[in-house]
């Protein structure tokens, strides 16, 4: 079996990388290489900027306020989500009914994960909410009730404290002729009484949520998946978000369902449970 740490080096001993490594320079040629690309990075920022712009003079459109949620506390209404604020951002977050903590959706924990601190949020009146769907693409309906509390149970297991509803009773309304089961991202805006929705995006948008693939963009290595555009020899073996083990090795799983999300290792090493089931 080959080391499934090749190319990444034991944290633990520092030992050698076998990957392959950048070209060694002198500093005054580094820098060089290092100035032509910031000129292409201002200019991407600058089209950012340019893209947000735009963003904002979107148009809006309706959406019923009173569209059906469940929250712990039972029903409510899409207006109520918003907490009294002028925006809501709604994440929709995928769920296998019925299935284990480790063979929940790596890519809505991945995220979700990175959303802890909501009071920069709340400082420009916009409320952030995940809105569980109570299904995934890979799977049906289930009963709304029985997938919101499993839901409640994995955001208590992953230490995760931002509000958290049900939209099952409402996908159809809610998403439209949108993938239902995908994760989106979707902004709102209220005036008055009336929710209007101003924006939304899916796959690789939701990257806005996350700091761990920006920062590993800066890298040498990069994220180390298949399919970037990265010279022969660089470690390409991660295989997203999902690991068969946890620290120092992180082995990448064979095939889904193996291995769990990644940031499950470290609530389980905390001594959190990620028992999902009804409590006897």
């Amino acid at each position: 079996m080959e080391d499934d740490s090749a190319g990444r080096g034991d944290p633990a001993d520092g030992a050698a990388s076998t990957a392959g490594l950048p070209a060694a320079v002198g500093r005054a040629a580094f820098q060089a290489e290092l100035d032509s690309l910031r000129a292409r990075e201002k200019a991407h920022t600058r089209e950012g900027d340019a893209i947000a712009a735009a963003r904002r003079r979107l148009p809006m459109t309706e959406v019923d306020a009173s569209t059906e949620l469940i929250g712990p506390d039972g029903p409510l209404t899409l207006l109520d989500a918003f907490e009294g604020r002028r925006q809501l951002i709604a994440y929709y977050f995928m769920w296998n009914p019925g299935r284990p903590a480790p063979e929940q959706c790596e890519g809505c924990t991945f995220y979700t994960s990175h959303v802890t601190e909501l009071s920069y949020l709340h400082s420009r009146d916009i409320t952030y909410a995940v809105f569980l769907q109570g299904r995934n693409v890979a799977s049906g309906e289930a009963d709304p009730q029985a997938s919101y509390r499993e839901g409640l149970r994995y955001r208590d297991f992953m230490g995760w404290e931002m509000p958290w509803y049900s939209a099952q009773p409402s996908l159809g309304t809610l998403l439209g002729d949108r993938e239902i089961g995908l994760f989106h991202l979707v902004c709102y805006l209220r005036d008055g009484e009336q929710v209007f929705e101003t924006y939304w995006t899916k796959r690789r948008g939701v990257e806005a949520m996350d700091y761990s693939y920006a920062l590993m963009d800066l890298t040498a290595y990069g994220r180390q998946e298949q399919w970037e555009d990265s010279p022969p020899g660089w470690p390409q073996e991660c295989t997203n978000t999902r690991t068969d083990a946890g620290p120092p090795a992180w082995p990448p799983v064979p095939e889904w369902p193996a291995g769990r999300p990644i940031s499950q290792w470290r609530r389980l090493e905390a001594g959190h449970c990620d028992d999902l089931t009804a409590a006897s």
